[in-house]
């Protein structure tokens, strides 16, 4: 891996991890294009992909800076004074304990099926084109039956704890952790800048926690990708991931997700052909 590489890789991460269209997708896709996920190797390139994804979750904290202090804040403030009575929280205070409730199914997951994830099959180009197709179709259903009514205020446990179901589901490349967590926001009545907001919060946990847990056990064959460039893709991801943020919150205020829906229906689609005329291996 050179630097130029780096960089496409960090803006490829930056750029897909906040949109529902599935950054391990890219990146893997990417990655095979450039001869970068050595099959001999796969578990390497999930870690490089885990670590470099601290840059985009350094972009959450960043941009939601102030609504995690206040959740913070409040929380400490309404467990020292309130003892367990969770109905008499403040809407921060619930908002903190339903992205907790909503980690739990990917940590349990995440763990029991390490393995399974960072194999070669997850890597196949067959997976991701499955996933870009399906979670494509999910997702277009959900607006069309979405109420949509729901502020960020209004999610309840029961809420959390799917959504948190649904952000498992992102284990399996091609699925999208933004796109499975939204999706399920939708079904479930929010509007799509809450499902949004509330996506990109539930990320936090999950996403630091396997960011550095890879980290601590950085294979030697990660060494063979850089890790002057990994520390450049974590940077770029970053910077790319917080412009993404932005955009997309503007953006779903007034429009649908429905770009996305065709997006994935097309890369999938093209993947797949692509692999049926032997132009890239799975």
């Amino acid at each position: 891996m050179n630097l130029l590489e780096a960089i496409v890789l960090g803006v490829v991460q930056g750029l897909t991890e906040f949109l529902p269209i599935s950054s391990t997708a890219h990146l893997t896709l990417a990655g095979k294009l450039l001869g970068l996920v050595d099959p001999r190797h796969p578990e390497a390139w999930t870690q490089f992909i885990a670590v470099m994804q601290l840059g985009t979750i350094a972009a959450v904290l960043i941009y939601f800076r102030r609504d995690i202090v206040s959740m913070l804040e409040s929380l400490l403030q309404d467990a020292t004074t309130k003892g367990i009575g969770f109905r008499t929280y403040a809407p921060e205070s619930r908002l903190a304990l339903s992205i907790a409730l909503g980690t739990v199914p990917v940590a349990l997951i995440g763990f029991g099926f390490k393995h399974i994830i960072e194999g070669a099959l997850t890597k196949t180009i067959l997976v991701l084109a499955a996933s870009l197709v399906t979670m494509g179709a999910l997702l277009w259903i959900a607006e069309r039956v979405s109420r949509r009514t729901k502020s960020l205020d209004q999610v309840t446990w029961f809420d959390a704890l799917l959504i948190g179901c649904a952000q498992a589901l992102a284990l399996i490349p091609g699925a999208s952790r933004s796109g499975t967590t939204m999706t399920a926001a939708l079904f479930l009545g929010l509007t799509r800048e809450a499902a949004a907001r509330f996506s990109f919060l539930l990320s936090i946990p999950a996403v630091l926690a396997s960011g550095i847990f890879e980290m601590v056990r950085i294979d030697k064959s990660v060494f063979e990708l850089g890790m002057g460039n990994l520390v450049v893709a974590t940077i770029v991801s970053g910077l790319a991931g917080y412009a993404a943020i932005d955009w997309l919150l503007r953006y779903l205020k007034t429009n649908s997700t429905m770009v996305f829906v065709w997006y994935r229906f097309a890369l999938g689609l093209a993947l797949i052909l692509l692999l049926l005329w032997g132009v890239i291996q799975s």
